[in-house]
């Protein structure tokens, strides 16, 4: 089972509303506690990694908090001091319009770097918040930059796994603006199975959507009706079935024909195109 496959990768409360990017005074979490393990599972998937760079990078300084869901990470228009690590828990980047609508533009869980553009960038061009309650370790700006430069193997993980999101975000963006709504959504079931297998978090087959049909229709650029009817659709015909969040795809093959969906542009191993033959 591609579960199997990814496991090595990854890693088996006050109320916070402020976003992670401005002061609030930073606890040094010790290595032997270190809460960036998830981090250092992800980086490993893009580059080889001495022991030197393993003790590095658990050893960058970092404040863990917890986060209610809706909880802002990073607003737009702050001038961002740290970057963010996925420890539990799943957040989205999002941009608003002048008129209050909201296209979420990205979707993050365990050992993603939601900010990394930050620690080189001036100001945050979106929002990240929580989309559910999570953990999020917050490390201080300039220890990203320096740990990246001084440390080849690092930076370039680094630089591939932003590459990746670019990858990803080019999808949406032909996603939202070219592709029917029932291609849309069964897209987008598609991606959530295999990156929640990746992340440890599910299995392709049977998982839990962590968004509600308004978050989902934000994702596809629809109304909440008609993500709903769509999803009933693929019901109906016997793509996947549903029980309150849960989703069993029940027909892989002919969901990822439905959304025009291959994995290339995840750039997993080649274990996950088994699923689509």
């Amino acid at each position: 089972m591609l579960g199997s496959v990814y496991c090595w990768l990854f890693p088996a409360r006050p109320r916070l509303r402020d976003s992670c990017s401005r002061h609030t005074g930073m606890f040094m979490s010790p290595v032997s506690t270190s809460g960036l393990a998830p981090l250092l599972r992800k980086l490993q998937y893009w580059a080889s990694l001495n022991e030197s760079d393993r003790e590095a990078l658990l050893a960058l300084p970092h404040e863990v908090k917890r986060l209610e869901a809706g909880s802002f990470i990073v607003r737009e228009g702050d001038k961002p001091v740290r970057g963010c690590v996925m420890l539990s828990g799943f957040s989205y980047r999002n941009k608003v319009i002048v008129d209050g609508a909201r296209q979420i533009v990205a979707l993050h869980m365990r050992g993603d770097l939601v900010d990394l553009q930050n620690a080189f960038l001036g100001i945050a061009d979106h929002n990240v918040q929580a989309l559910t309650a999570c953990e999020v370790a917050c490390i201080p700006r300039e220890a990203l930059r320096r740990i990246a430069f001084e440390r080849p193997a690092i930076g370039t993980a680094m630089w591939h796994d932003t590459l990746v999101d670019g990858s990803i975000f080019r999808e949406w963006i032909a996603n939202v603006g070219r592709r029917d709504a029932r291609a849309r959504l069964a897209h987008v079931l598609c991606e959530f199975a295999l990156r929640l297998e990746a992340a440890g978090l599910g299995d392709h087959g049977s998982w839990e959507l962590p968004m509600t049909q308004e978050q989902l229709a934000d994702v596809v650029g629809l109304t909440a009706v008609h993500v709903n009817r769509t999803l009933r659709s693929l019901t109906q015909e016997g793509l996947i079935k549903r029980s309150k969040r849960a989703i069993r795809i029940t027909n892989w093959k002919a969901l990822a024909e439905a959304g025009d969906f291959t994995s290339d542009y995840l750039h997993l191993p080649d274990d996950a195109r088994v699923l689509l033959q």
